[in-house]
């Protein structure tokens, strides 16, 4: 009887609680991941900071990835269940994972976000080239030092020989964040917001700036935060999770790919670069009226199953 009192909760509250619940299950996923981690790759290797820093070495990437799979599933999938169990107590149906969805929607997905990738490589050209005034250049600085070694990382994880490679980081960076980071800000804080503001939009906008922001990387601020705008109204439009959940698959499944077979020498390095060159403002309006008309067309096929004004 005791975990009924949480179906009850205001908005407020239950923002506050589901924090709570998101730190303590992420302190418990980084402590489960050293005690797996220990056995395997060794204490010293574990405590070593000065060699977990040394991104060169095959080991330390191996026990990065390893932390970040625990952060991935501690910090992203746990907690929305957790909640979803606390607030309604059935998490799958909280979670909108109960919905189904018109299966056209599958193949706009893919075109739509195959398609977005100038438009977003436009806004992110833009948003990476921002400058601050002189009396906030401490500011700047700590946000490019961040986002430089962000992009470190990234490197490093992408960095492989092997479809093995390519598999894991598909699961990784595709498949892992986009069930977790869509479950956790689409599931549990898009409702919050949606309740707080009693708008889907303010719910929609509130929680992209929080997804974006919560990444840390200042120089993609917006083009994230555009992504989780599309991602939540994919949700709202057509009620099922896993629409969002598609779309966020194939956003970093497609740049895990197109970076693999760049290194490989199978595509040109210039497809990352599409719509970010200076000229290409024209793809970038291409790709925007693209983006408008599969959102439009996804919401339409999906009609009858949009979430209510009160979710």
């Amino acid at each position: 009887m005791a975990f009924i009192a949480f179906r009850d909760m205001k908005p407020f509250p239950q923002l506050i609680f589901s924090v709570f619940i998101i730190l303590v299950s992420f302190l418990a996923s980084m402590v489960l991941s050293a005690l797996v981690a220990i056995p395997v790759f060794g204490l010293e290797s574990i405590t070593n900071i000065s060699s977990l820093n040394d991104l060169s070495n095959p080991e330390s990437i191996r026990i990065l990835k390893l932390f970040q799979v625990g952060q991935a599933i501690g910090l992203f999938i746990v907690p929305p269940i957790i909640l979803g169990w606390l607030y309604f107590g059935n998490p799958y149906e909280y979670l909108f994972l109960n919905k189904s969805f018109v299966s056209v929607s599958f193949v706009l997905v893919f075109l739509l976000m195959f398609t977005a990738a100038p438009f977003i490589n436009f806004v992110g050209e833009i948003n990476a080239n921002m400058t601050f005034p002189d009396w906030l250049s401490t500011l700047e600085d700590w946000m490019r030092d961040s986002e430089e070694k962000a992009q470190e990382l990234t490197e490093a994880f992408l960095r492989i020989d092997s479809y093995w490679g390519l598999l894991f980081n598909i699961f990784m960076i595709a498949f892992l964040p986009a069930i977790g980071e869509e479950l956790l800000f689409r599931g549990v804080l898009q409702r919050i917001f949606t309740r707080m503001t009693k708008s889907h939009h303010w719910g929609i906008w509130i929680t992209a700036i929080l997804f974006s922001a919560l990444h840390m990387q200042f120089y993609g601020f917006v083009p994230r935060m555009l992504l989780g705008v599309m991602f939540g109204y994919l949700l709202v439009w057509s009620g099922s999770m896993w629409i969002p959940i598609l779309a966020h698959f194939f956003n970093n499944a497609f740049a895990v790919i197109a970076i693999y077979m760049v290194d490989k020498n199978i595509l040109d390095p210039n497809v990352e670069e599409i719509g970010s060159s200076p000229d290409s403002y024209y793809l970038a309006a291409i790709s925007l009226g693209l983006i408008a008309i599969f959102m439009l067309m996804i919401k339409r096929q999906n009609e009858a199953n949009q979430l209510p004004s009160e979710v």
